[in-house]
């Protein structure tokens, strides 16, 4: 496989031009590549140095200590940057100056609403996790290996499966096997807007157990499960008492990921094999798919994968304002664009991600292209294309360090439609509980116990 390297003078691009390879011919990396997550690369495999000008900094361990007068675990993460004030904000006006660092889909957003507006902040490169998951991801650098053709790993467990990525697929494996955590409890609370600016809003609790990211686990015991998943809907009533129960898989190949729903109606839990691909997720009134939530989920083979290379990009981060609980619902569900005086946007470099759907299989989605940031492997920024290769969604994702465990979490996530005016947001839980770690084990999340908790 060859790596050519590009520089884009005037863009702030810097890029790769990408080889093509097999999948077997991609797997793991060499001891001596491997070592520069201890030199040059950051232990989760981002460019340790600032860039040319230094509007982005050197990574220097990220935010590993919680802010002076946070209350503790289980209580609101507090913003650890109060003085922090924008240095710029790009509106309709000005977009000409920046739109060499925005997506094609952050730019169709300025188009679409005139109100539009981001402002930019001090870039601060908080991304941080714990030391036992950078061991483990620089394990996972000289023996994770993509098989079953890109819809499954081996040889990789607890960190970041392939922190030296060298194709599409594996920078998407990283941002699904991300730490945030060992087992949380959260409100992703959901609004679907309406042209006129109404709501609902759909309240459901999950809870998530992250096996893969276990300390000290092992891939046998894993027994082909990274992740457990529960979402049970407790309003508005008529949706109330809806449970979803996923055992999502690494070889997906091998296994499909297990899924499960019960309806209050029947009383019943039963198999659910649509709860995938594009089937509309839940309660979402058509404004996303299944493998939306969290920016992508699921199976990656109704797609060709394209690494297209690093991009110095505005993408929303250290999201804690929008997160705090001194803002209520009502603040940030407004009319035609959420209140983006409440966001943050800051310059990072970003993984960029072409997908575009295989021959012989179906999605309604022709095209997306996924912007992934360089320390987190977060998915920031999606831009979706439909069946005419028009932009038909843009997705953003709003994420902030947990800085007591070292997790990633999600603030807000938003998912604009440029089509019908109409935009949905979910994962706010500004006048809820705070999200949280909490002990559960795989027995929590057996079809038995599930159908007890229905009851």
């Amino acid at each position: 496989m060859s790596f050519k390297p590009i520089i884009k003078t005037g863009a702030g691009l810097l890029a790769m031009a990408i080889g093509l390879a097999s999948f077997s011919a991609l797997a793991k990396v060499s001891p001596e590549e491997a070592a520069k997550l201890k030199t040059t690369l950051t232990p989760l495999g981002g460019e340790k140095a600032a860039n040319a000008d230094g509007s982005i900094p050197a990574w220097d361990g990220g935010l590993t200590k919680a802010p002076a007068g946070w209350g503790g675990k289980g209580t609101r993460y507090i913003d650890p940057f109060p003085g922090d004030k924008p240095k710029f904000t790009i509106t309709k006006d000005n977009l000409a100056q920046y739109k060499d660092k925005l997506s094609p889909g952050q730019l169709a957003l300025f188009a679409k609403y005139p109100t539009y507006k981001m402002p930019v902040y001090e870039t601060r490169r908080t991304g941080a996790n714990p030391d036992f998951i950078y061991e483990a991801t620089f394990k996972n650098a000289t023996s994770g290996e993509l098989i079953s053709g890109g819809d499954g790993i081996k040889g990789a467990v607890t960190g970041i499966p392939f922190p030296i990525a060298k194709n599409g697929a594996e920078v998407i494996w990283n941002h699904k096997l991300r730490y945030r955590g060992e087992a949380i409890r959260r409100w992703n609370n959901q609004f679907a807007l309406t042209t006129a600016g109404s709501y609902n809003l759909v309240k459901i609790q999950e809870d998530a157990y992250f096996s893969y990211s276990r300390k000290g686990i092992t891939e046998d015991a894993l027994k082909n499960i990274a992740v457990y998943f529960l979402q049970i809907t407790t309003e508005p009533a008529r949706l109330a008492g809806g449970i979803l129960l996923v055992h999502e898989t690494m070889d997906q190949v091998k296994e499909p990921r297990r899924a499960f729903v019960y309806n209050p109606g029947q009383r019943r839990l039963r198999r659910a094999p649509n709860v995938a691909y594009d089937n509309p997720g839940t309660a979402s009134d058509g404004l996303r798919t299944n493998d939306q939530l969290d920016m992508f989920n699921g199976a990656l083979d109704r797609y060709d994968w394209k690494l297209v290379g690093k991009k110095e990009m505005y993408i929303p981060y250290n999201s804690y304002n929008l997160h705090s609980d001194k803002h209520k619902y009502k603040d940030i569900v407004t009319p035609q664009h959420t209140n983006q005086d409440l966001t943050r946007y800051e310059l990072h470099r970003v993984w960029v991600v072409d997908s575009n759907v295989k021959k012989g299989t179906n999605h309604i989605y022709s095209r997306r292209t996924f912007y992934v940031d360089e320390d987190t492997w977060q998915i920031s920024v999606v831009d979706v294309f439909d069946q005419r290769g028009q932009m038909w969604r843009v997705q953003e994702a709003h994420p902030f360090i947990a800085y007591d465990m070292g997790g990633i979490l999600s603030a807000m996530e938003s998912t604009y439609d440029l089509q019908s005016a109409r935009y949905l947001l979910n994962s706010l839980n500004n006048e809820d509980e705070e999200t949280k770690e909490v002990k559960l084990d795989e027995s929590y999340f057996d079809p038995s116990n599930v159908t007890k908790l229905a009851k």
